[in-house]
């Protein structure tokens, strides 16, 4: 055989394999979630606040760097603040109602602050800001699960965060350019694409919330115990249920040890490398190797692990995390930064989408917006204070002394993880939760579905 037809023939095997990856990776998935990760998409698109904030204020408006600090941190309390009021507007308004608020909310608070100059009033809008822009995320989340068959969901949340550093990864290139040109068009441009993702849940993508309420002490999935409260499963899972569920609130604390090391990525690493003598363009250099391996291999890599114990996961990548900051201490140049930098996302490119599927595991049905908005809230709460730890130790004891209990914290929430799963079965052993006698009983319908599928909206006849 001539070379030539080897090598084409061999480039096509590969070609058909790589289709074929690409279609296992994103097949199965209904249309409601696609238009559900458009929106997410395009959301991320117009991230202009989130990351030229400080800019802004220091370099345009001539603000100090410590009142872009407290500015940033209002942001994340807003996060903090909206997490839990946004998880019970989920279960009791819909997710969809849920979103649409947030998101035009989002859009106007966002226009509103390019116009504030007075720094109070900066100070307050950013508050609103962060308030709104974190809203969506439990009903977001909510409804991948209510959506997506169990057996899929670790794929679907995978690729809804893909989207997410996608559009975050692409919007920080664009929005410097605009920056440069204005800023004021940059938040205008948030606002626009804010309010486009807005259109598209309005029109496209259906409610799933559950109809009607189930028996008290609804089981969670994968014969997982949902809380036992009195009443329905609606009222059932009131947040005060939530904070009594131990289980739940363990995996909440652990998702905020997990989340504390991974902020120290942006809050901790700029620093350390600063003081070792990097500039900002080699902190962007080392940074950037995490957006573009989150992109590149967060498909491959949940094909991999979609089918696996979710439980090793959890333990290895909380471990890895830790570890892969850990390794920072022996940096001494921009390579082996971005050495450290490659293991530490390949951790969270794995934790990421398993922790969100252990989170919809453990929540009732009719409780999935507030236990999902108790899981957003561990993060946010990490983002507020992750600096404050990362300032504390740098400054009292030194860099190697962060990464040191980094590497201390992935050990401890990779052996907590380990002590908190071992009584889990199965995710997906098949069937839905288990009823008291622990009989697996049918999955539960939602509306209109005959197989449990969501019903179509009414004016949404093309779904």
């Amino acid at each position: 055989m001539p070379v030539s037809t080897s090598v084409t023939t061999t480039v096509a095997v590969w070609a058909g394999g790589l289709r074929r990856a690409v279609r296992d990776s994103v097949s199965g998935l209904p249309r409601e979630f696609w238009w559900l990760w458009t929106s997410t998409l395009v959301n991320r698109l117009g991230a202009f606040v989130a990351t030229f904030m400080a800019l802004y204020l220091t370099l345009d408006r001539g603000y100090s760097a410590s009142y872009a600090g407290l500015v940033a941190s209002l942001h994340g309390l807003g996060g903090v603040v909206s997490a839990l009021g946004a998880g019970v507007l989920t279960d009791r308004l819909g997710r969809r109602p849920t979103i649409l608020i947030a998101q035009v909310s989002t859009a106007a608070s966002v226009a509103l602050l390019g116009f504030m100059r007075d720094p109070v009033a900066i100070a307050a809008v950013a508050f609103l800001v962060g308030m709104a822009s974190n809203a969506s995320r439990p009903a977001v989340q909510a409804m991948i699960a209510d959506i997506v068959r169990p057996e899929d969901r670790v794929k679907a949340f995978s690729l809804n965060y893909w989207a997410i550093n996608l559009g975050f990864a692409v919007s920080a290139a664009g929005a410097g350019f605009v920056a440069q040109y204005s800023y004021l068009a940059g938040f205008l441009g948030e606002a626009v694409l804010t309010l486009a993702c807005a259109v598209v849940v309005f029109l496209k993508v259906p409610e799933s919330r559950p109809e009607g309420t189930g028996p008290a002490g609804t089981a969670g999935e994968g014969g997982v115990p949902g809380p036992a409260a009195g009443g329905s499963a609606g009222a059932g899972a009131g947040l005060g249920t939530v904070l009594r569920d131990g289980r739940f609130m363990s995996v909440v604390g652990l998702s905020f040890v997990v989340a504390l090391i991974f902020q120290q990525g942006y809050v901790g690493l700029p620093v350390a490398m600063g003081a070792d003598g990097f500039d900002s363009a080699d902190y962007g250099t080392a940074i950037a190797v995490n957006g573009a391996l989150i992109v590149i291999l967060q498909i491959p890599v949940t094909r991999f692990i979609q089918h696996r114990d979710p439980r090793r996961l959890l333990i290895v990548s909380s471990v890895l995390a830790g570890y892969g900051f850990g390794l920072t201490a022996f940096a001494g140049s921009l390579g082996v930064y971005a050495l450290t930098v490659v293991v530490w996302t390949l951790a969270e490119i794995v934790n990421a989408p398993t922790q969100t599927g252990l989170v919809v595991r453990l929540s009732p049905l009719h409780g999935r917006g507030r236990y999902q908005g108790m899981y957003t809230m561990s993060w946010s709460a990490a983002a507020l204070i992750a600096p404050l730890m990362s300032g504390f130790v740098i400054d009292r004891f030194g860099a190697n002394w962060l990464w040191g209990a980094c590497a201390a914290l992935g050990t401890a929430a990779g052996l907590g993880y380990w002590l908190l799963v071992r009584g889990l079965s199965d995710p997906e052993g098949g069937g839905g939760p288990e009823n008291d006698a622990g009989v697996v009983a049918a999955p539960p319908k939602t509306r209109g579905g005959a197989d449990g599928a969501p019903a179509i909206m009414a004016g949404n006849p093309d779904l």
